[in-house]
C-alpha cells in the first residue's frame, strides 16, 4: 500500500513540505523557557502580530493570558513551569495553528485536562475542523463526539468505522467502550 496526501503518494513530497503541511499537538506538549508569545511564534517566527493574535484567539489562549501580570510577555519556565496542563495545551494549539498546516493531528490532546480546560481545547479543535483536516487520536470518547469519521482500532487493525451515532448503533467494540466510559 501507500500513504497518500491530497491524492499524491507522500514519497512525492519533500520532507520540508511534509513537515510544513502537518501540525501536531501532542498529549504532553513541550513549552520552552521564554515568553508565551515566543513559545507560540516558534512555528512561524516572522508571523505578523495579527496572525499570532488570531491563532491565540482560536486556541483560547486569551482566556488565561490576559490575567497574567505581563500578558503574552509572561515568562514561563522550561517545560511550561508555572502553567497548567490546559494552558500548555492551548499554547501548543496556538503554535500549531500559527504554522498554518493543512493537516492538524491532536494526539490525546485532552487526556490530561480537567473538564473546563478540555472544553476550551475541544471548542478550538471543533472550530479548526471547519477549515482543516484534523486527525484526533483519543481514548476519551467525548473528544470525538462531533467528528465526521471515526476509525476504531483493535490490536492494530481497523475493526469499525463511522460517525459517533452510527458506531453506537452497531453495538460493537465502540459501543462497549462507550458503555464502559458511562459507567465510570
Amino acid at each position: 500500500g501507500e500513504l497518500r496526501m491530497y491524492g499524491r503518494n507522500i514519497q512525492d513530497f519533500t520532507l520540508h513540505d511534509l513537515r510544513k503541511s502537518i501540525g501536531i499537538v501532542p498529549q504532553d506538549p513541550y513549552i520552552f523557557q521564554g515568553t508565551i508569545l515566543e513559545n507560540i511564534r516558534m512555528a512561524y517566527p516572522e508571523a505578523p502580530m495579527q496572525q499570532v493574535m488570531e491563532a491565540m484567539e482560536i486556541a483560547r489562549v486569551h482566556e488565561f493570558v490576559n490575567d497574567m501580570p505581563k500578558g503574552w510577555n509572561t515568562v514561563v519556565g522550561d517545560d511550561g513551569y508555572g502553567l497548567s496542563g490546559g494552558q500548555r495545551q492551548r499554547i501548543a494549539i496556538a503554535r500549531a495553528i500559527l504554522g498554518n498546516p493543512q493537516i492538524l493531528i491532536f494526539d490525546e490532546a485532552t487526556s490530561a485536562l480537567d473538564n473546563i480546560s478540555e472544553k476550551y481545547v475541544q471548542t478550538a479543535m471543533e472550530e479548526l475542523m471547519a477549515t482543516h483536516t484534523v486527525i484526533v487520536v483519543a481514548h476519551r470518547l467525548s473528544t470525538i463526539r462531533n467528528v465526521d469519521r471515526i476509525l476504531v482500532f483493535d490490536k492494530g487493525k481497523v475493526v469499525e468505522e463511522g460517525n459517533f451515532n452510527e458506531l453506537l448503533e452497531k453495538n460493537g467494540l465502540f459501543r462497549k467502550m462507550y458503555d464502559a466510559a458511562q459507567s465510570e
